[in-house]
């Protein structure tokens, strides 16, 4: 039965993930969109030039810094995960590091 469980929960992981890739306008924050002068895919073209890699998740979020509006993407590259943030308003790039640990 555990096997069975497991299975189930790897497939269910697999499926998040290939519909992620599937729906690549599938984001999080699509209500601050009207805000945005820069769209996903020009938003995304932009983070892909800074950090190549495979996006694996996008949001558009007010964050300070910027024009406070931002794309954020996390792009798996060489094995690790980093974050791009990419202003909504400019298209420049605010943020290319690694995910890690936040302070609190």
């Amino acid at each position: 039965m555990k096997r069975v469980l497991a299975t189930c929960a790897v497939a269910l992981a697999m499926s998040g993930a290939a519909a992620q890739a599937a729906a690549p306008n599938s984001y999080t924050g699509k209500e601050l969109a009207p805000m945005a002068k820069v769209g996903l895919e020009q938003a995304q073209k932009i983070a892909l030039k800074a950090r190549p890699g495979e996006v694996t998740d996008r949001e558009l979020e007010k964050e300070s810094g910027g024009s406070g509006l931002r794309w954020s993407f996390d792009i798996k590259s060489h094995g690790k995960t980093f974050e791009v943030g990419v202003d909504a308003s400019s298209g420049k790039v605010l943020e290319n590091k690694a995910e890690g640990a936040h302070p609190d």
